[in-house]
């Protein structure tokens, strides 16, 4: 989130455009019959309304340097497979945590673990999709042979939206430390953040971003392994304060 490149668009591209391009086309001349992207929810958008939600059939609408750079590696990954013959098979998770996540996410378990008062009780009624770590391999995994997925682009989550309040409220529960949240009007908080120039941080504690995986569960006959508590159980294991 904190980028420093004075063109992040360049940077993103040479990494997640030539780069996957590049080792798309060397697998497609190996005789490699398939290959699984992962992309980014991005490529759909920064977040829904409270009524609908990202599906794989969407338009795609990235909002940043890196959900245009994920867009357009999926565009080269079809030319390559549409050249080739090479299945390709593209998987867009929201937000991955587990054991050593970073950023925001972060950021919110060390504030549970220590204890932290956040002004976010009132934060209830948004939905925002995660996957567990375990899942999103799961999936991945699945997608290497499964006979539906050649030239598929899947959405994954853990198949449970949270709401923000919700999301914390959870995370005390996994470390055994209650969630030490008090009550801020969300479009207060808004404000704030706006003021202090946080906008884009607040939008994704406050606004909604959900996917719909009913197109991967059923085209793949696959459902999430594990639940949310256990992945958040297993993302705080040895978590330093």
């Amino acid at each position: 989130m904190a980028e420093r490149a004075s063109n992040p668009l360049v940077e993103f591209r040479r990494i997640n455009v030539d780069g996957t391009l590049n080792l798309a086309r060397q697998a497609a001349t190996a005789g490699v019959r398939r290959f699984v992207f992962v992309s980014s929810i991005k490529v759909n958008g920064e977040g829904t309304s409270a009524s609908r939600s990202f599906t794989n059939a969407d338009a795609p609408a990235p909002q940043d340097p890196y959900g245009i750079s994920k867009m357009e590696a999926e565009q080269g990954l079809r030319d390559i497979a549409a050249q080739t013959g090479m299945e390709v098979v593209i998987v867009r998770p929201p937000l991955v945590y587990g054991p050593g996540v970073k950023a925001n996410f972060a950021a919110m378990m060390r504030a549970v673990q220590r204890g932290i008062p956040l002004p976010l009780a009132s934060v209830t009624t948004n939905r925002r999709s995660f996957v567990a770590l375990d899942n999103l391999v799961d999936l991945l995994i699945t997608c290497i042979d499964h006979p539906a997925a050649a030239n598929q682009t899947f959405l994954v989550s853990d198949g449970e939206d949270l709401s923000t309040a919700g999301l914390l409220c959870r995370l005390g529960n996994a470390m055994n430390k209650p969630a030490r949240l008090f009550a801020v009007q969300p479009s207060l908080l808004q404000l704030g953040a706006n003021l202090l120039g946080k906008g884009d941080m607040a939008q994704r504690l406050l606004g909604n971003l959900q996917v719909d995986i009913g197109h991967t569960r059923n085209t793949l006959n696959w459902t999430p392994p594990i639940s949310v508590d256990e992945g958040l159980r297993r993302a705080v294991v040895g978590l330093v304060p």
